[in-house]
């Protein structure tokens, strides 16, 4: 028995058969039980493997049974992820996330001084009045102890941002906190193993620069060791090994973290110490 595991190899099994489309074959149960009436309802035994066809959501989801000898039961609902788009054309040049920096002496005050930016750029004088415009002006403001970062793609969704803040309401967009005073300046740290995704990091090779610059760098000294591409893997391109083999996943890590503090570094930011 897998004991605290229980149920962990169906779960495996239904993901396995989301990303290849394929209903795999009942196991153990060649024959129908007669005293089930299979004539009845939708449930069937599969006797040989089929394709998985989305229902008319388009989604597949599958539920996964776990009985315990103790008679505790559980059940888990999958759905498949959105399928992931690869670049063909070359990098996108689309409009990254853009930040609106706001602070104020309190957190009456950012609110306030929250609802003020929220009216004056709604307004429909300032309609024109782009997403980045409104950012690169915000950074000539006096910087106070409390401060707020509202980051979004485009001018509504940071709006949305601006008017949470400014009604107390949390928004995913909006962090907010107050600086410290301390001598010590900031400290990087960098996740270890299980931090990774497929497209980590992409998004910013193909937007910054600095970070791109990083990134190039870090694959030209990998090329003489290794016979994998580091934007291939990253990017998920046909054919490349997968990013969750250790041997990659650890100098994938070590460039996107080392990148990351040159991108910092660029902006200004000197770390007092790393950790990780």
């Amino acid at each position: 028995r897998t004991q605290a595991a229980a149920g962990v190899a169906g779960v495996i099994k239904m993901v396995m058969a989301m990303r290849h489309g394929v209903l795999p074959r009942t196991l153990h149960a060649d024959a129908p039980s007669p005293r089930v009436d299979w004539s009845s309802g939708a449930v069937e035994l599969l006797t040989e493997a089929r394709e998985w066809v989305p229902g008319q959501s388009g989604v597949r989801r599958a539920g996964v049974s776990s009985f315990g000898i103790s008679g505790t039961n559980a059940h888990v609902i999958l759905e498949e992820a959105p399928p992931m788009v690869v670049e063909t054309t070359g990098p996108s040049r689309a409009v990254s996330a853009v930040p609106w920096v706001l602070s104020a002496k309190s957190e009456k005050a950012l609110a306030d001084q929250a609802a003020r930016l929220f009216d004056h750029v709604s307004a429909d004088a300032h309609a024109t009045a782009t997403a980045t415009d409104v950012g690169l002006s915000l950074t000539a403001r006096t910087v106070f102890d409390h401060r707020t970062v509202i980051c979004g793609n485009d001018r509504d969704t940071l709006l949305e941002g601006v008017r949470a803040l400014a009604r107390g309401e949390r928004n995913p967009g909006v962090v907010s906190g107050r600086a410290s005073r301390a001598e010590i300046g900031p400290v990087f740290v960098f996740p270890g193993q299980g931090s990774q995704w497929l497209g980590m990091a992409v998004d910013l090779w193909d937007s910054s620069p600095a970070f791109a610059d990083s990134m190039t760098a870090c694959q030209e000294a990998f090329s003489a060791l290794v016979d994998w591409s580091l934007t291939d893997v990253l990017r998920g391109t046909p054919g490349a090994p997968s990013l969750d083999r250790v041997d990659i996943v650890q100098p994938a890590l070590f460039a996107v973290m080392v990148s990351l503090a040159e991108l910092w570094r660029s902006h200004g930011v000197e770390p007092a110490a790393v950790i990780g």
